[in-house]
């Protein structure tokens, strides 16, 4: 074999190797699956503040764990939604709907992935964080994939399902007492999501519409209702951070003022988007959601007693 002929093979090897990579990343959604792991080591950093229960090993543990769990939803959902999926332009690539990996393949990943995710979260880290790694499975599999077919309540069911994740880690800390922390960041994710859901449910309305899924937005032209939707959660948002660390000894006092900020931010982006109902005020809405959440969590770490 030449040496141009030992080249393009290992071309050919690495461009295999690079889609075989890309659709991986693309079927287990890695970055929405990061986001799941990032809230889930917050809640831990939270729960583990200021006492001698902190763990590189644990948490080496609760990120594996919750990364394989994620990884398996994701499967399972694009699974669900395959046929919905080849419907949509911006889904139609997927690995799936595209038949560059077979199903029962894909069956088979996700099964081991979630099994593997939730044993490992049981075993090695608490039970109860292996218990929020089933529920948050659970919802978003089993309520909120087959409800978006038939209500709109399934972005209420998928914020959740998005809202337990902080939970596995924050037991994982073992806190105590727990219930306080543990809805603040309940609380705290499950708001967040409403505004940032509602915005790209307005700016891709006629993708889901196309794929068959019941949205707030489905022929909301003017994005005026979606709009109201975004400024009513944006409010309670703002109050949240604002009052919360007010009456709770959880969180200092002063973390009202920075949190509180962040939820006018919210609340003034949603507003201006209700005004003018154009796309790109629903952009600005949408990407301030996505710097909202790692600055809120920051500022609420940093006032945590």
């Amino acid at each position: 074999m030449t040496e141009a002929e030992k080249s393009e093979q290992t071309e050919r090897q690495e461009s295999v190797f690079r889609s075989v990579r890309e659709d991986f990343v693309v079927l287990t959604k890695a970055r929405l699956s990061i986001l799941v792991v990032l809230t889930s080591v917050f809640g831990y950093f939270v729960a583990t503040k200021g006492s001698d229960t902190f763990s590189w090993g644990m948490l080496f543990h609760l990120v594996l764990g919750t990364t394989l769990a994620a990884f398996g939803s994701a499967v399972f959902n694009q699974l669900m939604e395959v046929d919905a999926d080849a419907k949509m332009r911006r889904t139609s690539d997927r690995p799936l709907p595209a038949n560059r990996i077979p199903k029962p393949l894909a069956f088979i990943i996700g099964w081991l992935l979630c099994s593997f995710g939730l044993i490992h979260l049981g075993v090695k880290v608490d039970i109860l964080s292996s218990g929020m790694a089933a529920a948050t499975l659970l919802t978003y599999l089993f309520i909120y994939t087959p409800l978006k077919r038939v209500s709109t309540f399934n972005t209420i069911v998928g914020g959740i399902s998005g809202a337990l994740p902080p939970l596995i880690g924050w037991f994982a800390g073992k806190p105590d007492p727990w219930i306080s922390g543990g809805v603040f960041l309940f609380l705290l994710l499950f708001l967040w999501q409403m505004p940032h859901f509602a915005a790209i449910n307005w700016m891709y309305r006629e993708e889901y519409k196309r794929g068959g899924f019941l949205m707030w937005s489905n022929d909301d032209e003017s994005g005026r209702r979606t709009a109201r939707i975004a400024i009513g959660f944006s409010v309670l948002t703002l109050l949240l951070g604002a009052l919360y660390p007010v009456w709770s000894p959880t969180i200092q006092g002063w973390g009202a003022i920075p949190c509180g900020l962040l939820g006018a931010v919210m609340l003034w982006l949603a507003i201006r988007f209700f005004r003018s109902g154009e796309r790109a005020d629903a952009r600005r809405l949408f990407f301030y959601t996505l710097l909202y959440l790692p600055l809120m969590m920051l500022a609420s770490y940093l006032a945590w007693n």
